[in-house]
């Protein structure tokens, strides 16, 4: 099935990315992109997003794995009732949860390198491949439920 396949590219690509950073550089060393503006810093995160509840392992480790497993089986369910959107989302949102939880089960922390410092004076997080996805599923998500659930509901 191809949204499966789509999981696996995601997987792949995150745990490449990952693996180049994690083997090339040292924990807090930070290459410039474009300036101090986009760097590749390599950062261990052993929270969730914004290094919360760092140590709770219920909340990184089972309640992911749970949700997770639930949302390959909705994909799966669901392929011929919901919108290839809200597929589609799902999939990003599952492609990175399982590349993080990948690094928290392999590592016991994310491997995170993105670095952005648009705006002088705020600290942006640190982030990767997989919050990438997981961020524009959310995104897709909300958008699909916003401005086209309606719409399909109306047919």
């Amino acid at each position: 099935m191809i949204y499966y396949l789509v999981v696996a590219a995601i997987i792949l690509f995150d745990q490449l990315i990952k693996y180049l950073v994690f083997s090339n550089m040292n924990v807090g060393q930070s290459l410039p992109v474009i300036g101090d503006i986009i760097r590749i810093t390599y950062v261990q995160n052993q929270g969730a997003a914004f290094s919360m509840w760092e140590q709770q392992w219920i909340i990184l480790i089972v309640l992911p794995a749970v949700v997770l497993v639930a949302a390959l089986v909705l994909i799966y369910m669901k392929r011929n009732l919901w919108s290839r959107i809200t597929i589609l989302s799902i999939v990003f949102i599952c492609g990175g949860g399982i590349g993080n939880f990948i690094d928290r089960v392999s590592r016991g922390y994310v491997v995170d390198m993105f670095d952005c410092r648009f705006i002088p004076s705020f600290d942006f997080p640190v982030f990767n491949v997989a919050d990438i996805f997981i961020c524009a599923g959310c995104g897709l998500l909300l958008l699909d439920v916003i401005f086209l659930e309606g719409k399909r509901a109306k047919k």
